[in-house]
């Protein structure tokens, strides 16, 4: 199977489109972080090195962010938002492997980036019942004035939009002009963005999980 950015292997099912490449390489994302978080905690050692101290460092940085947004309640959703970030980091990442086209990044698939987004909003308003009840998750819609109501209603919407699209536009973008230089300059200059994309498949990984982390910081206030 061949890949080219952009472009999907595509079989209909029950007359929809379904990009298969994209869940084969989602399921070979998910394998990868199953061996890599096993493979770090695995036989930890007091003084960690080489794979442990390295996740060891992203982890701990995580949750300190975790703990300072969503206060006393950040255990509730810790598990999440780690996973979200591990596999969207993945994720981003695999698309820059050196590869002849077998591999690409499934978040350089719209279907991908959305359902990530919706599952977060998803999981914001599941948290936001759990601890708040139905009467204040609904009260605060019409906050500060009920004319606000229309608006308040619409941000719901473009929240999982913005999250798509930022994270979907970002790593295409990323991969179409790693692919163009590698035909038009073979060495050197691809080497220099390809470093850069890996840092900005990092930083995108983490802007996902701090957005999601400052709505559910709403969610989990319960006074």
């Amino acid at each position: 199977m061949e890949l080219h950015t952009g472009h999907h292997l595509i079989i209909q099912f029950l007359g929809m489109g379904v990009n298969m490449d994209t869940i084969y390489l989602t399921w070979l994302v998910a394998l990868l972080v199953i061996i890599v978080t096993v493979s770090a905690t695995r036989s930890r050692a007091l003084v960690p090195s080489g794979l442990q101290n390295a996740v060891e460092m992203i982890i701990e940085a995580l949750l300190a962010q975790f703990k300072e947004t969503l206060g006393p309640k950040w255990q509730q959703v810790v598990s999440v938002l780690l996973t979200f970030f591990l596999f969207i980091l993945f994720s981003n990442e695999l698309g820059l492997l050196p590869s002849p086209h077998l591999l690409a990044s499934p978040t350089n698939d719209l279907n991908t980036t959305l359902g990530l987004a919706l599952v977060s909003t998803f999981m914001v308003h599941y948290v936001a019942l759990k601890n708040q009840g139905v009467k204040k998750h609904v009260k605060h819609y019409f906050e500060p004035f009920v004319p606000f109501v229309l608006m308040n209603i619409l941000e719901e919407f473009t929240k999982p939009l913005t999250l798509a699209f930022r994270l979907f536009g970002n790593i295409l973008a990323g991969e179409i002009l790693l692919e163009v230089l590698y035909k038009l300059v073979p060495a050197g200059v691809p080497i220099v963005w390809l470093i850069f994309s890996l840092f900005i498949g990092l930083i995108q990984a983490f802007i996902f999980t701090i957005l999601v982390t400052s709505y559910l910081a709403d969610s989990l206030e319960s006074d």
